[in-house]
């Protein structure tokens, strides 16, 4: 029962924001807000993980979890579209490197790394009676969810569009089942993670803000950390390897930023790809917007 309530929580939100008629400046406004809340998410995060009795024996244990889920979350995503690019090629256009975008961005994921370390110093000198309710982060959620359907409606992309696109449609389907190989891996390696959570783990697919939430709400803010520093480690790769990946294994290039192809790393992709390559991405991206949430809540409500 609480799995389904979660699923609502989740979902309604953004079927609510699809609905909602958008004009340019509602986009905009959702689009400045979402950047707003993240950086809110992401300090709320730090502050949860000050209050864990005992972290600081645990920074070892979390750094293992986090490097070997993003090895094999990444490694296999990669792969598997790498693997599609070879057996069904598509040429994108030539890259066209502009290296000052590129470093914004990156300044940018460090900026969400940064508030997670504030929230932490604040949450770790906050009284206890100042510490936000319990139920912030599920609030918060909803919001990011709403913000999320907006965006999604006033950017003009429609279902329709999005099936048409068979290459996004079969990227889509490839990357989601190679990344969850590289979850139940982990969940192989590691006898105290089941292969629901192992599951739950890899389906973030680069949604850091939504899989740090959920995580923690499911498994604590150990877990929700882990969750939380592999997105932001699939940002970062991402944002480094697109261009790189781009001229000869270009479905495999968008696959990299996973769910922010959308959004984050759309810059990128359609700097080192060329507009041919934005459909694609949006493609691509869209679906798994829609995809990562429902697979966090159904796998992490399994066990």
């Amino acid at each position: 029962m609480q799995s389904l309530i979660t699923l609502i929580l989740v979902l309604t939100p953004m079927f609510i924001g699809f609905a909602i008629p958008v004009n340019t400046k509602m986009t905009a406004l959702a689009e400045k807000g979402l950047s707003y809340l993240v950086f809110i998410i992401l300090t709320l995060i730090g502050i949860e993980l000050s209050q864990i009795e005992g972290l600081g024996s645990q920074v070892g244990e979390i750094t293992l979890y986090v490097t070997v889920l993003a090895l094999l979350t990444i490694g296999s995503g990669l792969f598997g579209l790498m693997l599609f690019d070879h057996l069904k090629p598509w040429h994108a256009k030539k890259p066209v490197v502009k290296s000052k975008e590129h470093r914004v961005s990156i300044r940018g994921s460090l900026a969400q790394v940064i508030c997670v370390v504030i929230g932490f110093v604040i949450g770790y000198f906050l009284p206890a009676t100042y510490m936000p309710p319990e139920n912030t982060m599920t609030v918060l959620l909803m919001i990011l969810i709403l913000l999320v359907g907006i965006g999604l409606k006033g950017s003009g992309i429609t279902l329709k569009e999005v099936l048409l696109n068979k290459r996004g449609v079969e990227m889509s389907i490839i990357f989601t089942l190679a990344v969850l190989i590289g979850g139940l891996l982990f969940a192989l390696l590691f006898s105290e993670v089941s292969w629901t959570k192992g599951l739950a783990l890899a389906s973030g697919f680069g949604w850091y803000s939504l899989s740090a939430i959920v995580m923690t709400d499911a498994y604590g803010a150990i877990w929700g950390s882990v969750a939380l520093f592999n997105d932001l480690i699939r940002e970062f790769f991402a944002l480094i390897f697109i261009p790189v990946f781009m001229r000869k294994y270009p479905s495999a290039s968008v696959g990299l930023g996973g769910a922010t192809s959308l959004d984050f790393t759309l810059p990128i992709i359609q700097q080192s790809g060329g507009l041919k390559v934005v459909p694609l991405a949006i493609s691509f991206g869209f679906i798994i917007n829609i995809v990562s949430p429902v697979l966090m809540v159904v796998f992490s409500a399994l066990g």
